[in-house]
C-alpha cells in the first residue's frame, strides 16, 4: 500500500464521520501515552484524551511545544519500550525537525513516535493564509524527514485504519517513526471537555483597553483569537489597522518580534500583546528580552491557562505566574493582575514609565462566538504597518 505516497486511504463505501469517533480511533492507535500541542482539527481526539486521562502526566501531557513532546515521547519510549503518540497541527512540523532528525530517527536512537497531524491549509481546501504554503509542504517534510505517512480523510474506513496500524506496528519494532495525516472533517465531536477558570476579567474587554492605553503606539499581537479580537475592535473604534502587526501565525514568536522592532525603534513605545500557550511554547524568549532589556517594550501576557484557538485544551500556564518567570528573566517591572481596574493603574504606568515591563493578565476562558476574522491580508497588513513605523 502506498502510504508514503501519501494518496488518502480509502475503500468503496462508508464514510469515517458516520461510523468512527475520536474514542475509536484512540482505540485504534492501542497506545496508553499521548503527548502533544493541541490542534482545532484534532479538537475531538483532544477532547477525548482529556475525558479519558485528564492531564495525568503518566498518560497524557501537554506539552509546550512539538519538540517538546516528541522528547518527552522519546523518554517515555526509553523507560517502557512502548510507542508513545504525538499529536499536532502541522504548522508544528517545524519544531519537530531537529529531534526527529538527531534523536527519533533510525539512523540515530531509532525510537518509534506515532504522529497524529490535523492537516491545516491542505491544497484546494480554503483557510487562513498562515497555513496556505504549510499546508502545501505537509507531507513533503514527512517524507525528508524519513517518516512513512497515511492521510486519513473522510471516506477513510475503520478496516482500512487497522491495515494502516499493522504496518506501522512493523515499522515501531524497527524503530521508525510514522504518521497520520487527518484532514478536515474526519473527526466526530463526542463531547467538548469543559476548561473554566475562576478569573473575571473577558479577553476582548481587557485588548480593548490595552489598544486604549496604547493610542497610536506600534501593537504586536500574537496568534489566534487576540488579534481577531484586536481587529474588530479597531473596526468597530472606525479606526485603522496600521499601528498593529497581527502575527497570524509563528506561534510563540510574537514577543522576539516586537523586541527586534523596539530595539530598533528606541523613540518609540511598542506594545506586545501575547498568549499563555505562546509564551509557554517558547520560553525562552523572556530571557533574551530580559539580556537585551529595551526600555521602550511593554509586554502583555493573556493568561486563561488553555489553548482556547484550537479548542480549549488546558496548558501549563493555568498553575503559573507568568510575571513572576519574566521578573526572573530579567524583566525590570512584570506584575500580575486579575481586575479590570488593576489592570487600568498598570496600563497607565507603563504608558508613562520606562523600562522593560510585564502585565500578566488573568482571565476567563472563551470569546464570543460571532468572533470574525481580519479582512485584511498578510502582506497588506505587514506593509501597511511597515509604512507606519517608518514614518514615527
Amino acid at each position: 500500500m502506498g502510504y508514503r505516497s501519501g494518496s488518502e486511504i480509502r475503500f468503496c463505501g462508508y464514510r469515517w464521520s458516520e461510523f468512527m469517533k475520536a474514542g475509536k480511533l484512540i482505540d485504534l492507535l492501542g497506545a496508553d501515552f499521548y503527548t502533544g500541542v493541541p490542534d482545532s482539527l484534532l479538537a475531538p481526539f483532544c477532547d477525548c484524551l482529556m475525558k479519558r486521562y485528564g492531564t495525568d502526566p503518566a498518560h497524557h501531557i501537554v506539552a509546550a511545544n512539538e519538540g517538546n513532546a516528541a522528547a518527552i515521547a522519546a523518554g517515555y519510549h526509553l523507560a517502557t519500550g512502548k510507542t508513545p503518540v504525538v499529536y499536532m497541527q502541522n504548522s508544528g512540523e517545524g519544531n519537530i525537525v531537529n529531534p526527529v532528525a538527531s534523536l527519533l530517527h533510525e539512523k540515530v536512537y531509532a525510537i518509534p513516535v506515532l504522529f497524529v497531524i490535523g492537516w491545516r491549509g491542505e491544497p484546494g481546501i480554503q483557510d487562513e493564509p498562515q497555513h496556505t504554503y504549510q499546508g502545501a509542504v505537509t507531507c513533503r517534510l514527512l517524507e525528508d524527514l524519513g517518516i512513512e505517512y497515511a492521510v486519513v480523510g473522510p471516506q477513510t474506513q475503520e478496516g482500512q485504519l487497522h491495515l494502516v496500524m499493522q504496518r506501522f506496528r512493523q515499522l515501531f519494532s524497527e524503530g521508525i517513526c510514522a504518521a497520520l495525516v487527518v484532514r478536515r472533517g474526519v473527526l466526530e465531536q463526542e463531547q467538548q471537555a469543559g476548561n473554566q477558570n475562576a478569573y473575571q476579567m473577558e479577553r476582548e474587554e481587557a485588548i480593548r483597553r490595552i489598544a486604549k492605553a496604547a493610542g497610536a503606539d506600534p501593537v504586536i499581537v500574537t496568534t489566534g483569537k487576540a488579534g481577531r479580537e484586536l481587529f474588530e475592535i479597531r473596526t468597530a473604534n472606525h479606526q485603522g489597522h496600521q499601528t498593529d502587526f497581527l502575527t497570524v501565525g509563528s506561534m510563540g514568536h510574537c514577543s522576539s518580534i516586537a523586541l527586534g522592532i523596539a530595539i530598533h525603534k528606541p523613540d518609540t513605545k511598542i506594545w506586545c500583546v501575547d498568549g499563555d500557550g505562546a509564551v509557554l511554547m517558547h520560553m525562552g524568549a523572556l530571557a533574551v528580552a530580559g539580556a537585551a532589556s529595551p526600555q521602550n517594550l511593554v509586554h502583555i501576557v493573556i493568561n486563561n491557562g488553555a489553548h482556547e484557538s484550537v479548542g480549549g485544551m488546558v496548558n501549563a500556564a493555568r498553575d503559573l505566574e507568568l510575571a513572576a518567570v519574566a521578573g526572573t528573566c530579567g524583566y525590570r517591572y512584570a506584575v500580575c493582575v486579575e481586575r479590570y481596574e488593576d489592570l487600568d493603574a498598570e496600563l497607565e504606568r507603563a504608558r508613562t514609565g520606562a523600562g522593560l515591563r510585564m502585565i500578566e493578565v488573568k482571565c476567563a476562558v472563551g470569546s464570543r462566538k460571532d468572533l470574525g476574522r481580519p479582512g485584511v491580508g498578510a502582506r497588506e497588513n505587514k506593509e501597511a504597518f511597515m509604512r507606519y513605523v517608518k514614518g514615527l
